[in-house]
This record gives C-alpha cells, sequence and structure tokens, in this order.
C-alpha cells in the first residue's frame, strides 16, 4: 500500500523536480550565450516565427505580459530583439529579432539535441513524453479556466 500524500508519490513534485533538471541541464549552454532560460524560450518562438506582437508571445510562452515585458527590455537591451509599436495599431507592439538574435541562433542549434541526448531517452520517448505533457497542460488549462469563469 503507498501513502498516497508521500512526497515521492506526487505527480505535481516529479513535475517540479523534472523541470528544475532540465532548467539546471541548460544553464550552462545558454550562459555561455549570455542568456537565461526564460529569454532562450522567448527567441525560440521568434527563431519560429519573427515578428510577433507581445500578446502572440505571451499566448505561445503562456506568460502574462507583466511576466514577459522584463524579459523583452532584457532582450532589448542585450541587443537581441527591437521592440516597436504598430503602425497599424498602437496599441500593439511588435517584436523583432535584431542581426545579433538571428546570428544567436546559429550559436543554440546544437542545444536541442544534445539535451535530448543528456537524457538518455529516445528521440520516440521523448516525443510521446512531450504528447504526454502537452495534453496534461492543456487539461489542466482548461480545468483552470473553466474555474475561473463558469457558465
Amino acid at each position: 500500500m503507498t501513502d498516497e500524500q508521500a512526497l515521492e508519490n506526487q505527480l505535481c513534485f516529479a513535475l517540479y523536480a523534472a523541470s528544475r533538471a532540465m532548467t539546471a541541464m541548460y544553464r550552462p549552454k545558454l550562459d555561455a550565450l549570455g542568456i537565461t532560460y526564460p529569454q532562450y524560450l522567448v527567441l525560440l518562438a521568434l527563431w519560429q516565427r519573427d515578428g510577433r506582437t507581445v500578446g502572440d508571445l505571451c499566448s505561445a510562452l503562456e506568460l502574462d505580459s507583466g511576466t514577459l515585458s522584463p524579459l523583452l527590455k532584457r532582450l532589448e537591451a542585450a541587443g537581441f530583439v527591437a521592440r516597436r509599436r504598430s503602425t497599424a495599431d498602437e496599441r500593439r507592439v511588435e517584436i523583432t529579432l535584431t542581426e545579433r538574435g538571428r546570428e544567436l541562433r546559429s550559436a543554440a542549434c546544437h542545444i536541442p539535441g544534445r539535451s535530448a541526448e543528456i537524457t538518455g531517452m529516445s528521440l520516440d520517448e521523448l516525443a510521446e513524453l512531450r504528447t504526454t505533457l502537452r495534453r496534461l497542460t492543456d487539461a489542466l488549462t482548461t480545468h483552470t479556466r473553466s474555474k475561473e469563469n463558469p457558465s
């Protein structure tokens, strides 16, 4: 019989520990590039599609603007991105990569593959884990939103 309240039996703790371990594994690689893990995630989104609005980035990264704005300011100060008000709608702020930001992509291209190797898991196992985590995130997000906006 297992103790349902034992720390080692908690999914939340397993996810927390895995997230901390993943971030720690990325840290030296990103330190060498002069960026933090959250900044790397922003850059990944921009490398995928440059010229995004702050709102689009918030949605893609599942962050609120209060969390994203300081990240963007630091990336701008480091010369990786530029922030500009939209000429079509001044309420919107567009984020674009600078030349330095585009060049950083080449320097970071080895990170995903090397990180996958470090896990010791096959590419199929990693894909299955990613799919499972996305399903979990979607279910929890849907649950949270339904609690915030009851019909």
